[in-house]
């Protein structure tokens, strides 16, 4: 995380001289950062957080995003990010025709950050960044969920789609699948790929296992 914000200070330093947004932008890092330690080492109750729920941070590429969006095409109405990070999975929803976009982010820092963004694209008031703990969010009103989380979390997180969403939702991870599902479709490659998951075949599939179990 700090490499990329090191990066992005210096290719903006060779450019063009900084202004008033990229110094904002460089503060906002520089507190991610602090956040960092502050979290990991110095706050009893993060420490207390189960080692494998705990995501790092890791935004999205232009091309993950495109990614998400292209197997997204089509669809509308509500969305959801779980572990929204930065915000750009919202941001962009939002610019597709998603209403309401809503992130998840347990990070106050990636909160702000977020809200900054948003900002500087003149939407800071069309989309809501909250922070909650994603397992105690109620994802019944959401028919998309956006997710970009580890392996980890994406395991323990099915039961919760699975119980929670209403039969036409569509989800679609970032970086990493869900172990134990079978994708719809699938865009993108390497890093960069994307999968998507209709929450009724999902929901078919468990069913007719089941079943089968049951019987044998």
């Amino acid at each position: 995380m700090e490499d990329d914000i090191q990066e992005e200070i210096l290719s903006q330093f060779k450019e063009r001289r900084l202004g008033g947004w990229q110094i904002l932008q460089m503060t906002a890092g520089t507190g991610l950062a602090v956040y960092a330690v502050w979290a990991g080492i110095l706050m009893p109750g993060f420490r207390r957080v189960p080692l494998k729920l705990q995501v790092p941070y890791m935004p999205a590429s232009r091309a993950q995003v495109s990614n998400v969006m292209t197997l997204l095409k089509g669809r509308s109405g509500c969305i959801a990010d779980l572990g929204s990070g930065d915000g750009r999975i919202v941001l962009e929803a939002f610019r597709q025709g998603f209403s309401p976009a809503v992130g998840y982010e347990l990070n106050p820092w990636l909160v702000r950050l977020a809200y900054f963004h948003a900002w500087r694209a003149g939407q800071q008031r069309s989309v809501s960044y909250r922070r909650e703990d994603l397992w105690k969010v109620d994802l019944s009103t959401y028919k998309n969920v956006t997710v970009f989380l580890a392996p980890s979390v994406l395991s323990l997180l099915q039961k919760k789609l699975l119980a929670e969403l209403p039969e036409d939702a569509l989800i679609v991870a970032g970086r990493f699948p869900f172990p134990d599902w079978t994708a719809c479709k699938v865009e993108g490659e390497g890093v960069d790929r994307a999968w998507a998951y209709h929450i009724q075949d999902l929901r078919h599939r468990y069913h007719s296992q089941d079943k089968h179990e049951k019987t044998s």
